[in-house]
């Protein structure tokens, strides 16, 4: 049986209801967070709107005009965590404007190295949770999985879930229906909820077990320093 007992994993709900109490998002992303509990993985969930983290792309921007950041304080959770899932709302086909925020700090931190000289971000592991009562599950999957890779977080096979309903309006997950909660007993919902979480969960393991990615090819400090790891550049002549 596999030991996850090691791995630590942040769920960040970017929903932009004032309180987490409210969330339809959380909902969800507290069905695949009980999944990785149940299997020993060190779960901690982060309501962005708890706190003031202002768009930006540095790493404190109170050195950028803003009175307070949170971010910082908040990095420390991202860096210590080896599985990041993100969750947000749909609105108009997107992500919330809070999501959008959290990748620009992400994004901010993407400067860092790892002691072998890689992205910092090397060695973590990413998905995705989307809900809402419209389309655009698999665009704001393709945008935050994109984002995270980018930035050098690990993407499994499938490493997205949502619910989103019928088209158009109508109930958000886990409103009151008749006595039931929409979307509970969704088998689509379940089942790819079931899958992201498996998957972000085998992946950090792996990694985690490996030691994070190989050196070679990718150490930027290495490459600062003259090291073109096999990449010969061509002779363009006239």
């Amino acid at each position: 049986m596999t030991d996850f007992s090691d791995l630590k994993a942040l769920y960040v709900n970017c929903s932009l209801k004032k309180t987490p109490g409210d969330s339809h998002t959380q909902l969800l992303m507290n069905a695949s967070a009980g999944i990785m509990e149940a299997q020993g993985v060190s779960v901690e969930h982060l309501y962005l709107l708890d706190h003031q983290v202002p768009p930006g792309v540095y790493p404190d921007m109170t050195e950028h005009g803003w009175d307070r950041d949170d971010w910082p304080a908040l990095w420390e959770k991202v860096l210590a965590a080896d599985i990041l899932i993100i969750g947000t709302p749909l609105w108009l086909g997107e992500e919330s404007s809070t999501c959008r925020v959290l990748i620009e700090r992400l994004y901010a931190m993407s400067g860092k190295l790892n002691d072998k000289g890689q992205s910092v971000f090397y060695g973590k592991v990413g998905g995705t949770v989307v809900t809402g009562n419209e389309d655009g599950i698999k665009h704001v999957a393709m945008t935050t999985g994109f984002a995270m890779n980018h930035l050098g977080y690990s993407i499994p096979p499938q490493a997205d879930c949502g619910w989103i309903g019928e088209a158009g309006p109508g109930p958000s997950y886990g409103d009151d229906v008749d006595g039931k909660r929409a979307g509970f007993d969704n088998e689509f919902t379940q089942r790819n909820t079931t899958i992201m979480t498996w998957n972000t969960m085998h992946l950090a393991r792996m990694l985690k077990a490996a030691g994070g990615y190989p050196q070679k090819g990718n150490d930027r400090n290495a490459w600062d320093a003259g090291a073109r790891f096999d990449f010969e550049n061509p002779e363009y002549r006239s």
